[in-house]
């Protein structure tokens, strides 16, 4: 389960991201809580979380190929200390009582911005820390950072909004950045591909998606990500909705619900770092997505908080476990020189997309109902994935097996 830490420089990496994950959470909770209380309007709120991820949907592709353009531990090192300063910034104008709704909307498509760049180059330095062998276990214990500092974050930031108040909350976040900058410091500067800069910015994004367009398994792939983050993953937005009106359980209802899936989350990408290198990734990306889309139409019909918990933790187990088995197969499949602008693509379609899909979630719930919004959109997403399965993915799933 945890091989790939067996690694120096990857535990070094991966403990400091740990720690920062959380200090985002904590931050990313502290600021929702300051706009609501500024101006009272959930427009504004959505409005925030909006701009911090339109920047990745915009230039995901661009960053791609500056990542495989450098060494990716110097661009982590300039784009860790952004966030660490803007972090810093935010604190000093809520201690000085000079935020307005204005600065914190510009902050927050500043840290997208940054985001943009900085995620498809830690995607893409994985495999330059634990190379090929190690690669599928890296990305899951990745994964369970990420969903740790989901279920923990969140929970910290509310202890520290009673005992340190929201420009605690922005400095905890700064200094979180502190042990990610330590860490890469005593990571090895391996140099960027010997073919990378000798072509323009256009012709490089041009051959990067070339390679996308002429390989099935790619696009298919990215693809699948794409209709996951507009359609499947825009559930979590609607969980106040089921919690209040179809639940009727309240914060407490809320918090159950977003704490299931978080765990959910934790034990799915855990469970499947702890599996042998040689069990069929084609055939858990199937389980793992019809357990994912199975877990949501069900829970659209649910009116009781425990089972609509169950729910969320299967739902949380597939979805977290699908995606880090795409990124894993993506990683596998395509050419060292091309991995920054792969995964430059591959975080625009899950991560860049994903306020489009809460956008179209919750216009949908608010004219049908959000449990008929749930239902179909995750119906529509398993026919979807079922028809890429066979269409696509059956013959190399029949191959790897043959293969093992």
């Amino acid at each position: 389960m945890f091989s790939s830490l067996r690694i120096r420089e990857f535990r070094l990496f991966w403990s400091a991201m740990l720690v920062s994950l959380m200090g985002t959470w904590v931050q990313s909770m502290a600021q929702s809580w300051l706009v609501y209380r500024l101006t009272d309007s959930v427009f504004l709120l959505g409005l925030t979380g909006f701009l911090n991820y339109l920047p990745v949907a915009l230039f995901s592709l661009p960053a791609g190929v500056l990542v495989d353009r450098v060494v990716k531990r110097d661009l982590l090192l300039a784009t860790q200390l952004v966030f660490a300063l803007l972090a810093a910034f935010m604190a000093f104008l809520v201690q000085k009582d000079a935020v307005t709704v204005p600065l914190v909307l510009g902050v927050s498509f500043l840290n997208g911005f940054v985001l943009a760049f900085d995620a498809p180059a830690r995607q893409a330095m994985v495999v330059d820390l634990v190379g090929r062998p190690h690669l599928f276990n890296a990305i899951m214990l990745n994964s369970a950072a990420f969903n740790s500092a989901r279920i923990i974050g969140p929970a910290l930031a509310g202890v520290l909004i009673a005992s340190v108040g929201m420009a605690g909350c922005f400095y905890v976040n700064a200094f979180s950045f502190l042990p990610v900058l330590g860490a890469l410091f005593f990571i090895t500067r391996k140099p960027a591909h010997p073919d990378a800069g000798r072509r323009s910015f256009r012709t490089d994004i041009a051959q990067g998606l070339a390679l996308i367009r002429s390989n099935d398994l790619l696009w298919v792939l990215l693809v699948l990500v794409g209709v996951f983050s507009l359609l499947g993953a825009s559930h979590i937005i609607l969980m106040p909705v089921f919690a209040q009106e179809v639940l009727g359980a309240g914060a407490r209802g809320l918090a159950i619900l977003m704490s299931s899936s978080g765990v959910g989350a934790l034990i799915g990408v855990l469970s499947l770092g702890a599996r042998k290198g040689s069990a069929s990734k084609f055939l858990l990306l199937r389980q793992m997505t019809v357990l994912f889309y199975a877990s949501l139409i069900v829970f659209s019909f649910s009116r009781s908080l425990v089972f609509s918990a169950l729910m969320l933790m299967g739902a949380g187990f597939g979805g977290s476990a699908s995606m880090s088995l795409v990124n894993t197969l993506l990683q596998t499949n395509i050419p060292d020189a091309y991995r920054g602008r792969t995964m430059g693509a591959f975080i625009m379609m899950f991560t860049g997309l994903l306020p489009f899909g809460n956008l179209l979630s919750g216009f949908l719930a608010h004219l049908l109902g959000a449990p008929l919004v749930v239902f179909f959109s995750a119906g529509a997403c398993l026919v979807f994935y079922c028809f890429m399965d066979l269409r696509f993915l059956s013959a190399r799933r029949a191959g790897e097996l043959a293969g093992a």
